[in-house]
């Protein structure tokens, strides 16, 4: 026993059994008397048992054997379903008639790394922190492969232009892809139209492949994660958590992506109707069930300006910024189940009024009316959704919204922030968190008039609990922290006040286009620094992931290293 304690075994596991005389305790340590303990490694016989356990494990289990590391196992996976969009890519390039070298050169890289990631490691701890880097991790090595394509192919680099920017720039766009942002350093000096085939559908695909998310994806495929998928999904899904729609978490994660790919095919067949060719129709399904807003045009939705292709991206955008929990309802229960969710009508109230206001506000500018409700609605739903598609035919026209007064914007601004429904595609705040918060708000308020009374915050008929309102508060504060101080260090790298606030609000929310240099009809890299734009990338992973599990994330090693240094003082 402990120093001081008289010799004994009372510190040794034990177990009671049942007995003639009452109750024994038998010593688990021990063997009982005349056997041979078969954990000695002195005993032959007890080697061979042993021995041969191991080889039936092993073959059990081919797993046995080999690192334990989630981070690595699930990003490792990750890079795996990458360098399948790339080699898709890759083909449609050779079909199309073009070369095809660089994007099949990237996914045998991105395949390479990715085995190089999974093979040789198995899911391990899966605690709070471990999934937190777990997933922090993938979004970042996703985002770097996500790269090689633009590198491979030379997509940014111009003549005369260092080798930092250009990588900049392919990270820039990578990230922006992945994290369904919508920004692009895309532009007159690089225009959209000059790309391969390829290279458009792999821009396209890093969207759709980020706006369910890529720790998703992977948790269909990985049983091993078992119950604990539920909670790497629940830091990659944007809002507060995901309601489990089959009883096993795979399945769940199953379901969401044919929900997801079902949404994709149904936008795609409205756009062919719409009048769309079938390449843009499929490449505009990608980025709108994703809410990304990427196009395979300079002019975005403008370069059609078809009243038929707006409306059924409309249609499309709001779908895609709902919470994917009712849509599978709705199918399950062959009834649409989506109006008497408080978020969504809460979240068509926000899109109804704001169409209304900015339509108003329009008309009394001078554009008329039909005009004004053809440009506030799609404005107010792309931006509502997070999705980020323009319809501005060019610069200065009826739909470049950072040339209307300050009065639409100001709604397009709100808008801009609070973003759709939780367990969407969508980014932004949410719309629940602002329900919540406002709800917090009216409790805080009727506080002060009955210091005593037990005053619930309640969302319809269900109360939420404090610590739901207590993450949310901390949540916002952080929002604006960093709202605050992306925009401090985006001004200060060179970039004027109004297009620093909107680049940070965008980059956060997942937005794409905002206001100033960074309106509809421009590229980030007219109004941003190449250091400025990589502050915007850092933002928009962090602002897709929600925040906390970037941050917590850094905290683990920080934990770590800590730990290790105190160690290593005693």
């Amino acid at each position: 026993g402990p120093p001081g304690n008289p010799p004994g075994h009372g510190d040794r596991p034990t177990v009671d059994l049942p007995g003639d005389g009452g109750r024994q305790r038998r010593d688990l340590r021990r063997a009982p008397s005349g056997q041979a303990r078969t954990s000695d490694p002195g005993i032959p016989e007890a080697n061979g048992m042993r021995n041969a356990r191991a080889v039936e494990g092993e073959r059990a289990n081919p797993l046995k054997g080999r690192f334990r590391s989630t981070t690595a196992h699930v990003a490792g996976l990750a890079l795996l379903f990458i360098s399948v969009g790339m080699l898709l890519s890759a083909v449609v390039e050779y079909v199309d008639g073009t070369a095809g070298n660089a994007l099949l050169l990237a996914a045998l890289a991105t395949a390479l790394g990715g085995m190089a990631l999974w093979w040789p490691t198995r899911p391990g701890a899966l605690d709070h922190a471990s999934i937190f880097t777990a997933v922090g991790t993938t979004w970042l090595v996703a985002s770097a492969f996500g790269a090689l394509p633009y590198l491979f192919a030379g997509t940014f680099a111009i003549a005369g232009r260092p080798w930092a920017v250009v990588l900049a720039d392919a990270l820039f766009e990578s990230v922006s892809g992945y994290s369904c942002t919508g920004s692009t350093v895309f532009g007159g000096h690089n225009p959209i139209a000059d790309q391969g085939s390829g290279v458009l559908l792999y821009r396209q695909l890093t969207q759709w492949a980020g706006g369910m998310g890529i720790v998703v994806l992977v948790v269909t495929v990985l049983p091993s994660l078992r119950a604990s998928g539920l909670g790497l999904i629940d830091a990659e899904a944007p809002g507060m958590g995901v309601d489990r729609l089959a009883p096993r978490v795979r399945d769940t994660a199953a379901r969401f992506w044919k929900l997801y790919a079902g949404l994709t095919a149904l936008i795609a067949v409205g756009l062919l109707a719409a009048g769309m060719g079938p390449f843009d129709a499929v490449a505009h399904a990608l980025t709108t069930s994703s809410t990304g807003g990427f196009s395979t045009r300079d002019g975005s939705i403008g370069h059609w300006d078809s009243l038929s292709v707006e409306l059924v991206l409309v249609a499309a955008m709001i779908l895609g910024a709902a919470n994917f929990t009712l849509h599978g309802r709705s199918i399950s229960l062959r009834r649409i189940v989506h109006f008497s969710d408080h978020e969504f009508r809460g979240y068509l109230a926000i899109l109804g009024i704001g169409t209304v206001l900015v339509t108003g506000m329009l008309a009394i500018d001078g554009m008329g009316v039909a005009r004004a409700l053809r440009m506030a609605l799609f404005n107010v739903v792309t931006l509502g959704t997070s999705s980020g598609f323009g319809n501005a035919t060019g610069a200065g026209s009826d739909g470049d919204f950072v040339r209307w007064a300050a009065g639409p914007q100001m709604v397009l601004l709100f808008l801009l922030v609070f973003g759709g429904c939780t367990g969407s595609t969508a980014g932004g705040v949410k719309v629940m968190r602002l329900r919540v918060g406002m709800a917090h708000a009216y409790r805080t308020l009727r506080g002060f008039r009955h210091p005593r009374a037990l005053l619930p915050v309640r969302q319809g008929a269900a109360t939420v609990p404090d610590t739901i309102v207590a993450r949310i508060a901390g949540f916002m504060v952080v929002y604006g922290m960093l709202v605050v101080g992306g925009t401090m260090v985006i001004a200060a790298l060179g970039t004027d006040l109004v297009t620093a606030v909107g680049g940070v609000v965008g980059a956060l929310g997942n937005m794409g286009p905002a206001f100033g240099e960074a309106g509809p009809t421009a590229s980030f890299v007219d109004g941003f620094s190449t250091p400025a734009r990589l502050v915007l990338a850092v933002l928009m992973l962090v602002g897709r992931l929600e925040i906390f599990p970037m941050l917590l994330m850094l905290v683990a090693p920080y934990r770590s290293f800590r730990g290790a240094g105190r160690r290593g003082r005693g």
